[in-house]
């Protein structure tokens, strides 16, 4: 089936984490750069809804959890197809004509159907793409970026940049809490130890180690005479609190006192924002802060900040990384990628 010459109402779907979702940020750009008038929507997850829901380039973002869908079945195979029935019906309702299925699974992909949407666009990972009608194979992300990979579906040029929409009401937040402090625009380094939430039980293999933090930010403390505000999220407040209690200097501890936009305002006022790979580190390049960023397993040429200009990566060089390649993490026993990379080698990269 042909792709319509001028699109008006498009979909994009991507129930993956904050990362993946910012990668598509080009893609949109891109789609409103070629059909100024097409509506687009978006269906993210709940932890990357925040994000798209005050974001002006969206009509409307629908929320999928693949949990709840899962425990649904779990109580009644009925009523999980009752639920399932009535998203692809909300979906029907707004009459899309195009979709950008990045899923890279079947469930969502057979939903676009149901909900009658004629020209349906991805991947076809391990034959998982029969409900589209274009497709493109794919065994993994590796090479280059993965936002180059999306723009690929729209068969258009490579470039473009992650832009986080922030509102009034989020800089007016991040004003507020410089001025109780007594902070200056640039005049503070944000630090972000956690991270990596998209990997569950496993984002500790992307986290450099608690104590190194603590020990990078006394260091920066006392060479550059810089405030240092340790970040996280409401799930990272002992994390935050372990590197503070770890530090000879006291640190303003920030952890679950704000939402992930007001964050994104506060880390673009910073003079530099130092964090794992993760999500947080895209927010971060999105809201246009400067960051310097630890890689372990994970390849940064395809999964780092995008574009790369004006950003730190720091890894630590060994011939086994990166060790994660196509979805998957090789068995490590020592996680000397990260392990082993010093304090003084990264505080060298930071200043």
């Amino acid at each position: 089936m042909p792709q319509p010459s001028i699109p008006q109402r498009i979909l994009i779907v991507n129930p993956f984490g904050i990362g993946d979702v910012l990668f598509t940020m080009p893609l949109v750009d891109a789609l409103k750069e070629r059909y100024p008038s097409a509506a687009i929507s978006y269906i993210g997850n709940a932890r990357t809804e925040p994000l798209l829901s005050n974001d002006p380039r969206f009509e409307k973002v629908f929320r999928y959890e693949r949990d709840e869908f899962f425990l649904v079945y779990k109580e009644s195979p009925l009523k999980f197809l009752r639920k399932w029935f009535d998203f692809a019906q909300e979906l029907r309702a707004r009459r899309f004509d195009t979709a950008f299925d990045l899923s890279l699974g079947s469930p969502l992909a057979l939903a676009l159907v149901w909900a009658g949407i004629p020209h349906r666009i991805g991947y076809d990972y391990k034959g998982r793409g029969r409900w589209l009608t274009q497709k493109m194979p794919l065994k993994g992300y590796e090479g280059r970026h993965v936002a180059e990979y999306y723009l690929d579906l729209l068969k258009g040029p490579r470039s473009g940049r992650m832009v986080l929409s922030l509102s009034s009401q989020d800089h007016a937040w991040a004003l507020e809490f410089m001025r109780v402090h007594r902070l200056e625009a640039r005049g503070f380094i944000v630090i972000h130890p956690g991270g990596g939430a998209s990997w569950g039980k496993g984002a500790g293999l992307k986290r450099w180690p608690a104590v190194n933090f603590a020990k990078l930010a006394d260091k920066m403390i006392e060479k550059g005479a810089c405030p240092i505000i340790l970040m996280g999220d409401k799930n990272e407040v002992v994390l935050c609190e372990e590197v503070a209690g770890l530090m000879e200097h006291k640190p303003i501890v920030v952890a679950g006192l704000m939402n992930i936009t007001e964050a994104a305002a506060l880390m673009k006022a910073a003079r530099l924002v130092v964090v794992n790979d993760g999500g947080p580190l895209h927010v971060a390049v999105a809201a246009g802060a400067k960051t310097a960023s630890v890689f372990g397993p994970v390849d940064p040429g395809v999964y780092g900040p995008y574009p790369p200009e004006g950003h730190i990566v720091i890894q630590k060089g060994l011939a086994c990384q990166p060790c994660y390649r196509n979805f998957r993490m090789s068995d490590c026993e020592h996680q000397l990628c990260l392990k082993s990379l010093s304090v003084d080698e990264v505080f060298r990269k930071v200043m």
